[in-house]
């Protein structure tokens, strides 16, 4: 067999439809159109409604910017720290967990910030500090340590 030998399986191709050729050729005259109306007249977009308004202006159009390397970050105040902690202790994202002091740890970290005051002196691990944070733990006595 060679590539010049070879043809489509007997049916398997048709001749195309000679529309509006006349009389003599069965599709003449409407052309297979029918009728009348806007579709005997033009052509219809595939996306076109009737008249009610698109699909595509009804839905609201997307606005702003989504920063694809946004950072995520458990977010945790220096004054939770003073509630919930005894002087001397780690503070780990590990223990914050087992606590139930936050609910998940977020994709990158854990984040300390410095709202409230601090007086214990505390060891906080963690992924970032905000400088007020890290102020008040180190003013405190306590040390910070970035994970």
């Amino acid at each position: 067999m060679f590539l010049h030998e070879l043809k489509p399986n007997p049916g398997a191709t048709q001749r195309p439809k000679r529309i509006g050729r006349g009389i003599g050729s069965g599709h003449g005259k409407t052309a297979g159109r029918g009728t009348k109306g806007q579709k005997a007249r033009d052509q219809v977009p595939l996306t076109f409604e009737g008249g009610q308004t698109p699909l595509h202006r009804r839905l609201p159009r997307l606005k702003g910017f989504k920063n694809p390397t946004r950072k995520e970050y458990t977010i945790i105040n220096v004054a939770l720290l003073e509630e919930r902690f005894e002087a001397g202790e780690v503070v780990t994202p590990e223990t914050l967990l087992e606590r139930r002091i936050i609910k998940k740890l977020e994709k990158d970290g854990l984040k300390v910030l410095g709202e409230g005051e601090l007086t214990k002196s505390l060891t906080v691990h963690a992924h970032k500090f905000s400088k007020s944070a890290e102020q008040k733990i180190t003013a405190a006595g306590g040390r910070v340590e970035a994970i």
